[in-house]
């Protein structure tokens, strides 16, 4: 019974990137003996948390065959906004927080709208809606951190539930909605069959640009509940939230076996490659190795990683 679950397991599309997530947390425990420590565990699941979020949702987009340049930078806007309707408006700091979300909808929402109605290339969109986001960042911060958000709110960032991170857990409860939408509901697969053949998926009767629609909607949402959990965490709206959650999460999503070209992946597999991230990083920090290096690693993997994936592909096609 065992063999057959280990071979079951094995011919999973994520044991590979399992075996490797697994690989890498043995070898770092060996290297280091702080890694196991129940602080640094706590630190490397704090973080993965808000890098997790975009994953998820940049994973969800890849899935189409699509790819969001600026769901960082939505939420870093939305935690911004979230943060200016607390403390200059006096909003409910929960009422605030949804409102940022729903924002986070509208702004996916609107790079939603102009890749299916202008029919414009998602990845050169969102170059320019990033830069736009940003820049009004810039322009209600004017560069400068809105302190002052409520302590109530600030356990969603910092707090722990029996030992585990608050935003872990609420990373983990998207992870686990995501999954269940794309691998048991009819959108679900109305995603993986736009995402192999969006001209054969309009054959089939699927509303395509509503569906795309949906999902960059929900990318949106998602992109900015990472933004308020953040400024939940810092105490601070921070016009640098969402500044590095741009790589991450490609190169995650690409590790854990979603596709560049789509109708591959999911969220799940894209979070196992975010998790073998977040741990090479920690223990470079670990071994005091300047945190400049951080972003060689980071960039280095994300070549590595689209670069194999091409190959795969490439070599995919031609054994076929």
């Amino acid at each position: 019974m065992q063999t057959k679950s280990f071979a079951l397991l094995m011919r999973s599309p994520l044991a590979g990137v399992f075996v490797a997530l697994a690989v890498i947390f043995t070898l770092s425990a060996l290297i280091s003996p702080y890694f196991l420590t129940s602080y640094n565990l706590s630190v490397i699941a704090r973080g993965l948390a808000f890098v997790g979020l975009i994953t998820i949702a940049q994973s969800m987009l890849m899935v189409l065959g699509e790819l969001d340049l600026s769901l960082g930078v939505v939420g870093g806007l939305c935690g911004v906004i979230s943060g200016i309707l607390m403390i200059r408006l006096g909003f409910d700091p929960y009422s605030s927080m949804l409102l940022a979300i729903l924002l986070g909808a509208c702004l996916g929402l609107l790079n939603g709208l102009l890749v299916t109605v202008l029919k414009l290339h998602s990845l050169v969109l969102t170059i320019g809606t990033a830069g736009m986001f940003g820049g009004a960042n810039l322009v209600l911060t004017r560069g400068v951190a809105i302190t002052g958000i409520p302590r109530e709110i600030q356990v969603l960032g910092r707090g722990d539930v029996f030992g585990i991170p608050a935003p872990f857990l609420i990373m983990l409860a998207a992870l686990a909605i995501a999954t269940f939408v794309m691998l048991k509901t009819p959108f679900g697969r109305y995603m993986y069959a736009i995402g192999n053949n969006q001209a054969g998926a309009r054959m089939l009767g699927i509303r395509v640009d509503r569906v795309r629609l949906i999902v960059f909607v929900a990318a949106g949402a998602i992109a900015a509940l990472a933004g308020v959990l953040m400024v939940a965490r810092l105490g601070t709206a921070q016009p640098s939230i969402g500044d590095t959650w741009v790589l991450a999460p490609i190169a995650a999503s690409v590790i854990g076996g979603v596709a560049t070209t789509g109708g591959i992946g999911s969220p799940i597999g894209a979070i196992f490659g975010a998790g073998i991230i977040a741990i090479i990083e920690n223990i470079i920090v670990l071994f005091g190795v300047s945190p400049y290096w951080q972003g060689i690693v980071s960039g280095a993997i994300v070549v590595l990683a689209i670069s194999f994936d091409a190959i795969s592909r490439r070599y995919l096609r031609h054994d076929a």
